[in-house]
């Protein structure tokens, strides 16, 4: 078994994302480096800053050439970063020494590293977003559906008071909208071209060094930070705690769900689960239980990134090298985790009448609150308290349902408009959140 779940063959439909994987692999890292080389030649010879038919050479090479990633190890063992061999290896590829003599010109390793980083973050991002909008979707459609299916809330794992399952699906769904939000101010954060040279001053590219990182840029489609960012790993952070915020908020629809689920409370189906090796009438919840797993991983990898984000000096290797094993996990379980949310949003369904079941348990005492503020309109609100809890007492004890004791006590109450109310603006919120989400994707 590998060292990584998601890199398993077994496990990789588990616990992997094949679309995030592929971009940390050893072919399309070397791919961002070398598309990096390329369009900083391609810039280099548009701005006079080296021959042009050196430029064009290099550039139309960058993308032609195909070079073994197995052929870097050794000499990225030594060096501790794999650029070197990568130049290395292009160039005996390539051959033509008096043009690839301007290959990399003025750029450090970190440069053209950070930089390919920025291009495959960015695709990440776009990852995250449209499973962001889809699992919205899933669940605006849900809130709006089952706006007024009562079920009861718990407080501390006990009933409280009547919610709706769309208010519910709601609570899931409203901080996603936040994140999804935050996901262009991330973007900006991260996906922007590194060119600073060995030290961090642009010293190498001359006076034109602004100009010359900006063209890159834009040539990359990526923000100039207008400044070197060798040593300011604030974007990463950023990122660990977007990725650890968003998955707790995940991990939350999943614990709900997993509890729903149980055996004995029944209140959701999730069309379907896992089987048992050897107790044949189990459906196990394993979307829910991988999801909770996934983002403790999660927030155990953006801890382990935050800790990269005070390089000593102007670089830092111990701290670089955190970021290259944290990062890629992090990526990686974030993105299974939206896939899978998604697939489980797609074929949950509620269970009315087993809600229906738990509105009414201990005979329906549940709907206490809403007796005694009902109470509270005639007598002292304390007398109204113990007037219920005394009901409640004989709710519990004599199997009849709190209502029906509350309408031979106090009969000239209308209890009927008391139920009706009991869900408060539990509608309204989760209607609230569908048109929410209608507007904002």
């Amino acid at each position: 078994m590998p060292a990584h779940p998601a890199d398993s063959t077994i496990f990789h439909s588990l616990l992997g994302d094949k679309e995030t994987s592929a971009l940390f692999g050893d072919s399309m890292v070397l791919r961002s480096m070398l598309l990096v080389e390329g369009a900083l030649a391609r810039v280099q010879g548009q701005m006079g800053l080296i021959p042009a038919d050196a430029a064009a050479f290099i550039d139309r090479s960058a993308r032609d050439v195909q070079i073994d990633p197995a052929a870097l190890a050794a000499m990225t063992a030594t060096d501790g970063v794999p650029v070197p061999a990568l130049l290395a290896a292009f160039r005996k590829a390539v051959g033509a020494p008096e043009m690839m003599q301007y290959l990399h010109w003025g750029a450090t390793s970190q440069d053209i590293m950070d930089t390919g980083q920025a291009l495959r973050l960015r695709r990440v991002l776009a990852i995250w977003a449209q499973r962001l909008d889809d699992l919205l979707r899933a669940l605006g459609t849900h809130a709006a559906a089952h706006a007024d299916l009562p079920m009861a809330a718990r407080t501390y794992g006990q009933f409280a008071t009547p919610t709706s399952f769309g208010a519910v699906v709601a609570a899931w769904g409203w901080p996603l909208l936040d994140w999804r939000a935050g996901l262009p101010s991330l973007e900006t954060a991260l996906c922007k071209v590194s060119l600073s040279g060995a030290a961090g001053t642009g010293a190498a590219f001359g006076p034109r060094a602004g100009e010359l990182r900006a063209g890159l840029a834009a040539e990359l489609g990526l923000m100039d930070p207008q400044r070197s960012w060798h040593s300011d790993r604030s974007g990463i952070a950023q990122l660990a705690g977007f990725a650890a915020g968003l998955a707790g908020s995940l991990a939350k629809m999943a614990d709900d769900l997993w509890l729903m689920a149980q055996s004995g409370i029944e209140e959701v189906s999730l069309g379907g689960g896992g089987g048992s090796s050897t107790m044949p009438q189990k459906e196990n919840p394993v979307g829910p239980s991988t999801l909770l797993a996934l983002a403790q991983m999660v927030q155990g990898l953006a801890a382990t990134l935050q800790t990269a984000t005070s390089p000593r000096g102007q670089r830092d290797g111990a701290a670089w090298f955190v970021e290259w094993m944290a990062l890629p996990q992090l990526c990686i379980a974030l993105s299974k985790m939206l896939a899978l949310a998604c697939e489980i949003a797609a074929t949950l369904a509620p269970n009315p009448a087993t809600m229906a079941r738990d509105m009414g348990a201990s005979g329906g005492v549940i709907y206490a609150e809403a007796v005694s503020f009902a109470l509270a309109k005639s007598m002292p609100r304390p007398q109204a308290q113990a007037a219920v809890k005394d009901m409640c007492a004989e709710a519990k004890n004599g199997g009849v349902a709190l209502l029906d004791i509350a309408q031979q006590r106090y009969p000239q109450t209308d209890w009927a408009a008391v139920t009706a109310a009991g869900l408060g603006a539990a509608p309204q919120d989760a209607r609230a959140f569908a048109v929410l989400v209608q507007a904002s994707l």
